[in-house]
């Protein structure tokens, strides 16, 4: 729609203005055709403590609090759209994403789409640009959302059994009917998807989209997840972006991305297109050094460092790789349409926005200093030496310190994003620690509770 033209919203009744929290929930409120036309430039009101709730609706408090959540007691906030997002979500109602701005019209800076539109534009004013894809893995059940309320979500049926392994094509035609109904859903909205397929675990599954500028994959990847969540709900089923929703295998978000300047992909070298570029090592030369401090936006959750087992599956060490799925960044050198570097720490609850935000963060300081990497690995990084390959921090508290000592993600990020970020982290081991008792092996009763159904 052209933001001169709100016309084409009589044919709604409702219009969803909608965004994404740093937990990575779709929030938002539906409001009627006039409402949106009143609130389309100022934007929709909402209570600042839309970005101030855990994931159990408390607000999250013990650290200071930026400019925009001290001037009150829970001062608006505007939802401001993005009109180049609004589809029809279903008959009569539309759907627009938005981003944060407080009520004196600044951008709210701590906002994880604004933060990744800067990052963005950073790259914009060097002459460059960037696209990028999401891989989306969640897991699906037999039961009902309301059955799996009733049982703490213990104990539920995976769809499609537990024979098998990842990628098998004779799955039930329950499994079959979940995927090829979020496809169907997809191809309505108009969303690119290239794939879907079976995963390891048993009732895990994988969208993976299409390659797009990295907001607009971030919005992508936040509408997927929607859309698996209602068909999953419409055929009777309930579904998880857990990172490890049992002794299973764990499930990630794997993000793709390649920068471009007016000459093609900085990370194809004609000359030598079996190596990674000069550029493309500048890139991987930030992410590595700041892959430590990336790693609270990639693991954000208690559970998600459960996942961080050698051999199954996800990187476990500070390394990269040309081809090699075992380190945490892999370089794929596929010709100048298709070499990119393969981000494969990020959990499947980790923000899209967030971790696209950090590692093209970390990647752009790396270009701006001419970063030289360290060697890529070339053995399997599963159980290495720590001495060989340092290990990615091992919990959320230790995460935390890495991001509190990355000057580049402060720099590249915004102080008040990572500064808001850290608090919001600390809440989340604070009260992991307070409200359950503690055990590093074994998944608990408290976190499926907490991250099951919306993280």
């Amino acid at each position: 729609m052209n933001s001169e033209d709100t016309r084409g919203l009589d044919s709604f009744a409702s219009v969803r203005v909608e965004a994404t929290n740093h937990d990575g929930v779709l929030i938002g409120k539906v409001v009627s055709p006039a409402k949106y036309r009143a609130g389309r430039i100022k934007g929709i009101a909402f209570a600042d403590l839309i970005l101030g709730l855990d994931l159990t609706n408390h607000g999250q408090l013990g650290f200071a609090f930026p400019a925009w959540r001290q001037e009150g007691f829970m001062p608006d906030l505007h939802l401001r759209p993005d009109e180049s997002t609004l589809v029809e979500w279903k008959p009569g109602t539309a759907s627009v994403i938005c981003d944060f701005w407080t009520r004196d019209g600044e951008p709210v800076e701590a906002d994880p789409r604004q933060a990744l539109k800067r990052v963005v534009a950073a790259y914009a004013e060097r002459g460059l640009t960037v696209k990028a894809s999401v891989e989306i893995e969640a897991t699906v059940f037999q039961e009902s959302i309301d059955q799996a309320r009733a049982q703490d979500y213990q104990g539920l049926t995976p769809l499609g059994g537990t024979a098998g392994a990842a990628g098998v094509l004779a799955k039930s035609p329950d499994f079959v009917a979940y995927g090829e109904g979020v496809t169907a859903r997809l191809n309505e909205l108009g969303i690119d998807w290239e794939a879907w397929s079976d995963e390891a675990a048993s009732g895990q599954i994988e969208f993976n989209l299409a390659p797009a500028d990295a907001v607009t994959a971030a919005d992508l990847w936040a509408r997927t997840r929607q859309v698996m969540r209602e068909v999953a709900y419409a055929q009777g089923r309930s579904i998880t972006f857990m990172s490890k929703w049992s002794a299973e295998y764990g499930q990630g978000t794997h993000l793709n991305v390649s920068v471009s300047d007016e000459n093609g992909n900085l990370f194809f070298d004609s000359a030598n297109p079996d190596q990674p570029s000069e550029r493309m090592q500048h890139f991987l030369g930030g992410v590595m050094g700041s892959l430590a401090g990336a790693t609270s936006f990639a693991l954000p959750t208690i559970t998600a460092y459960r996942r961080l087992i050698d051999l199954e599956g996800p990187p476990v060490t500070q390394t990269w790789g040309v081809g090699n799925k075992s380190c945490a960044v892999r370089a794929v050198l596929a010709g100048s349409d298709a070499s990119r570097l393969e981000y494969r720490v990020p959990s499947a609850d980790s923000n899209a926005y967030l971790t696209l935000a950090s590692f093209l963060a970390a990647g752009l300081s790396g270009l701006a200093d001419k970063t030289t990497p360290p060697p890529a690995y070339e053995l399997m990084a599963w159980g290495a030496p720590e001495e060989i390959a340092p290990r990615l921090p091992s919990n959320l508290y230790d995460a935390i310190a890495a991001l509190e000592q990355d000057a580049a993600l402060r720099k590249y990020l915004g102080a008040e994003l990572v500064d808001y970020w850290i608090g919001l982290r600390r809440w989340e081991w604070l009260i992991f620690h307070t409200e359950t008792e503690r055990d590093d092996t074994q998944l608990s009763v408290w976190e499926s509770k907490r991250y099951f159904e919306l993280a």
